[in-house]
């Protein structure tokens, strides 16, 4: 990642306006390349993006050079997958050391688990349905995480289903008997990994349906490096969004707000929710693990 030792301003202060924070690549379970990615985001006005792929980073240097071609600063980062009982927590990470050592063997232990259930997946599903592990590696990208939706993609392939809803209500459903669970770390081993490689952790969409994490989990994450919280998600409700506005504003946390685009896998749209610049400054300038690309 680039770096200015030259200006002597805050290096949050150099990006532009509007940004979106939370986009997903073919590299995971978005249907478009980063470059396109990129260009989805500026072709919707936004001028600061993030790509932040499932537990991987391989979209980094395709995304940064495709942002800078169009004017675009780019931020680094990542989802990271974590779980808390029965609960799963995105915990996203900004401008982190990818080479950290204890990160990146924690998201190897969660793609390898993405790889095994999928196989194991794909297996028991076979047994009833049309379906070969060579039917969903033609729905992955090369260097890509392998997950459930890779599986629903070829589902719709093969016409077993009309399209990603119809897999995940069924036949991929955690209810279903062809289901398998997935390796999670807890979600303050999740924080303490990227606040330790020098990024900004961010809890993703964390008012939904399910409702807030507890309050004792949250303080513990809190003390572990947890800078703030993506509050303007479409998936999240209230009454759970007033009292996290409550907390944030309480504790001085960051606050983003961001699309979690993933092309055609879902119908959320580049820019439906944005980061106020001075959220994004702060970002920036709390992060030591790597920088933005600029233009």
């Amino acid at each position: 990642m680039v770096t200015d030792t030259d200006s002597e301003e805050p290096t949050g202060a150099r990006f532009r306006g509007p940004s979106d924070l939370h986009l997903h690549s073919d590299h995971s379970d978005g249907t478009e390349p980063p470059a396109a990615v990129m260009a989805a985001a500026y072709r919707a006005g936004l001028r600061t993006a993030a790509l932040t792929d499932h537990d991987t980073t391989s979209g980094w240097a395709e995304a940064a050079e495709a942002a800078a071609s169009l004017g675009m600063t780019f931020l680094p980062g990542m989802e990271l997958s974590a779980r808390h009982e029965w609960r799963s927590v995105h915990v996203l990470g900004y401008l982190f050391d990818p080479d950290d050592g204890d990160l990146r063997a924690l998201t190897d232990r969660i793609r390898h688990s993405r790889l095994t259930r999928a196989r194991t997946m794909a297996e028991l599903i076979g047994r009833d349905y049309d379906l070969s592990w060579a039917d969903i590696e033609d729905q992955t990208a090369a260097g890509a995480t392998v997950g459930r939706p890779h599986l629903a993609d070829a589902l719709v392939a093969k016409g077993h289903v009309v399209d990603r809803g119809e897999a995940f209500a069924g036949i991929l459903h955690p209810g279903s008997p062809y289901y398998v669970d997935l390796y999670a770390p807890d979600p303050v081993t999740a924080v303490a990994a990227i606040a330790g490689a020098g990024g900004v952790p961010i809890i993703a969409h964390p008012a939904g349906r399910a409702g807030l994490l507890p309050a004792p989990l949250v303080q513990r994450m809190l003390a572990a490096g947890l800078a703030g919280f993506e509050l303007g998600h479409r998936e999240n409700v209230e009454p759970a969004l007033t009292t996290l506005r409550e907390l944030v504003a309480r504790e001085g946390l960051i606050v983003t707000g961001s699309s979690d685009y993933h092309g055609l896998g879902k119908p959320n749209l580049p820019g439906e929710h944005t980061t106020g610049d001075d959220m994004v400054a702060r970002i920036i300038d709390r992060a030591t693990g790597s920088a933005p690309v600029f233009p």
